[in-house]
């Protein structure tokens, strides 16, 4: 592996780690789920925030978090799953957090995919920040291509008392203090190790350490030499990649790995801790 690509090596759990973002319910992770679901608190994980992207799939973060006492469930619709219908999905949502208040997510604003209409987007995204602001709930925002629209938006929103988070920022540094004045967390996961990514590592040293999380984003953003669930192909990321993810980010920070781990923990409990027992 080139020299200036991290490496990023799976050690003894130290824990407890905390995945503040991922997708345990998709259909590439749902088989080994089913089978060996309870060997992840054995890869040192406390708890996982677990988001759903459309109705769809809500139903099967829900009985995960059920099932194992580590998930956190996170209900949202996706820029990816935005269409003219989608103002079922958001009287789904406020249903959901009706009967027990949840964080939302994934939400956000996506120019990457083809075929997008950022107007749609635009309006689900608001009508869920609105929801979180009234339930009082964090959000866990995905965003490509679309930072200034997104900046702009939750400065015309007002703040979010309860928190948001950045999951896997990969936008500008210059943007970062915008984003910290208005109350972001960010969240950065294994993918950042790989090599050309030398940018995106130095946008996140502009981060503070007590708005930082860490993420896995399982069963996507793989970073290099990790490991994947058996059978399920090389290039899934799991969840027993977390212990990695957080050497390499201690290591980006500059910090001793129980003390960084030791500051993570507070951040996600600052985010999250009503949803941690």
């Amino acid at each position: 592996m080139p020299a200036n690509s991290p490496k990023i090596e799976i050690r003894a759990p130290l824990g407890p780690y905390y995945d503040a973002h991922c997708h345990y319910q998709d259909s590439r992770l749902s088989s080994w789920f089913a089978e060996r679901g309870s060997e992840v608190e054995g890869f040192g994980i406390r708890k996982a925030v677990v988001n759903g992207t459309k109705p769809e799939d809500w139903a099967d973060v829900a009985k995960l978090a059920s099932k194992y006492e580590y998930v956190i469930p996170s209900y949202g619709l996706h820029p990816w799953f935005v269409n003219e219908g989608f103002g079922d999905a958001i009287k789904e949502l406020e249903r959901l957090l009706k009967s027990r208040t949840y964080p939302i997510g994934e939400i956000g604003l996506d120019r990457w995919i083809q075929g997008y209409d950022i107007e749609l987007q635009k309006v689900a995204f608001i009508s869920q920040l609105r929801l979180a602001k009234l339930y009082e709930v964090p959000v866990a925002i995905h965003c490509l291509r679309a930072w200034g629209m997104l900046l702009k938006i939750l400065q015309e929103e007002g703040p979010i008392e309860s928190g948001f988070l950045l999951h896997s920022y990969g936008g500008p540094a210059e943007m970062i203090p915008d984003f910290l004045e208005i109350g972001a967390c960010f969240s950065i996961s294994g993918y950042f190790a790989l090599e050309g990514k030398e940018r995106k590592r130095e946008a996140f040293r502009a981060v503070p350490l007590e708005r930082l999380l860490v993420e896995t984003d399982c069963p996507d953003m793989l970073g290099p030499q990790t490991v994947c669930p058996a059978r399920l192909g090389e290039r899934v990321n799991g969840p027993s990649n977390i212990g990695g993810v957080y050497e390499f980010a201690a290591g980006l920070f500059g910090v001793p790995s129980l003390e960084f781990r030791d500051a993570i923990e507070a951040n996600f409990l600052q985010l999250f801790g009503r949803w941690v027992s």
